[in-house]
């Protein structure tokens, strides 16, 4: 300002050309005649101090601007949906209002905070996210995610919401609140899903219980159930919950909009999870899916739920083994018992010999391990498929060895 005041002085006294003087004070002409005619301006304007400061370039007038019918229902919708960002917000209020202009998404975060309805968050540094490769839920029920959305206090109880989401569509199927994790409620919750809409192809989740188990191929009561019904169990791996983040995010706003405060029992909570399921099915627009709702991706399965609906046993070879595990998890053969896992109790399994001492024994197309049998004794030695690693499928393959007999000649070590 010192320097503008300068120059204006020095173009009052005339004591070089107006040219020579800009290109000393490093100005262009049209600035110089600027300051110039500011001066005269405010000098003779009367009780008026002379100033060099910059003004405001704000324009008199915006004939963009938004009129305040616009800004008053942008506010209104922010309020019912207090966790909703512009982008939603400008689709759900252009169905709202279709005869309304509505201005950028850019503007509607403008509106939100001259209305005060956003909180500036901490910066914090954040890790790159990354997400696992999702390209085989190329269509509806392809691939479900199921997880717990951790617990929370409900009086002097907790809080368990069961979720379940189709990968494809993000359509959440089902939010159950549950008292517990246990594998009864939790079997009693996905036999309703199923029954209303279908079977999918696979289930993700974490390696939690009720979903695996530190057992045999990790296997659970739930999994092994999913498995005789044709369902591909997937587990992401320990501690990473980012590769299953469209899951995870979900649960973001489960927690916001259902939780604080939570209600004071689960039976009134589960209103909150079934009203905030249809809203976030039916109404709210995701990014990923061009603005559209789930809803208008997600269509029922045409697997249905078979009878019974605990699955039937597998049919295997009938020169193969084929024992039932008993109770407490041991299975008994021609050859000898071993133990095998306690949660398959019950349930059917082939022990497949394909060489003079040593077999498989599968679960359906599940390959558990290896049994190994010691010559000239009854002693059989069992080999989790883990504890194998690479010399053993983990799933059976089109072509595999020839089969012997439980009665051969050749399989006969005495």
């Amino acid at each position: 300002m010192e320097q503008r005041k300068e120059f204006v002085e020095a173009a009052i006294r005339g004591e070089h050309s107006f040219t020579e003087l800009c290109r000393r004070f490093g100005i262009s002409r049209k600035n110089g005649y600027k300051w110039l005619d500011r001066y005269r301006i405010e000098l003779a304007l009367p009780h008026r101090d002379v100033s060099f400061a910059d003004r405001s370039r704000r324009p008199h007038r915006s004939p963009t601007a938004i009129s305040a019918e616009v800004e008053a229902a942008i506010v209104d919708l922010r309020k019912q949906r207090p966790h909703w960002g512009p982008k939603k917000l400008r689709v759900v209020l252009g169905k709202q209002n279709p005869e309304l202009a509505l201005p950028s998404e850019s503007t509607f975060a403008a509106v939100f905070k001259r209305h005060g309805l956003v909180r500036p968050r901490r910066k914090r540094t954040k890790t790159p996210p990354y997400t696992a490769p999702l390209g085989h839920a190329s269509h509806p029920n392809a691939l479900w995610s199921i997880d717990f959305k951790g617990d929370f206090a409900i009086g002097a109880a907790r809080c368990y919401p069961l979720t379940v989401t189709d990968s494809y569509s993000r359509f959440i199927i089902a939010c159950v609140a549950l008292p517990g994790t246990g594998t009864v409620a939790v079997k009693r919750a996905l036999h309703r899903v199923f029954d209303e809409y279908g079977l999918p192809d696979a289930i993700r989740t974490d390696n939690g219980c009720p979903f695996s188990s530190r057992g045999v191929a990790g296997l659970s009561t739930l999994s092994v159930w999913w498995h005789k019904l044709g369902i591909r169990h997937e587990r992401i791996d320990p501690g990473h919950p980012e590769q299953n983040g469209r899951h995870e995010r979900m649960h973001l706003d489960l927690k916001r909009e259902t939780t604080d405060p939570p209600a004071r029992s689960l039976v009134k909570q589960q209103p909150r999870f079934d009203q905030f399921r249809a809203r976030f099915n039916q109404e709210r627009p995701h990014e990923a899916l061009g603005q559209r709702t789930p809803h208008e991706f997600y269509e029922v399965s045409s697997r249905r739920l078979p009878e019974p609906w605990w699955g039937k046993d597998f049919e295997y070879d009938m020169e193969a083994e084929t024992p039932r595990v008993t109770r407490d998890g041991h299975v008994a053969t021609h050859r000898g018992s071993f133990f095998l896992s306690s949660t398959l109790a019950h349930q059917l399994v082939e022990i497949d010999w394909y060489q003079r001492h040593r077999a498989r024994v599968l679960f359906g197309t599940l390959n558990l391990g290896e049994l190994v049998a010691k010559p000239g004794r009854r002693q059989l030695k069992f080999r989790p498929v883990d504890e194998i690693g690479a010399t053993q499928p983990s799933t059976l393959s089109v072509e595999q060895p020839r089969k012997l007999s439980p009665m051969s000649s050749d399989n006969v070590p005495f």
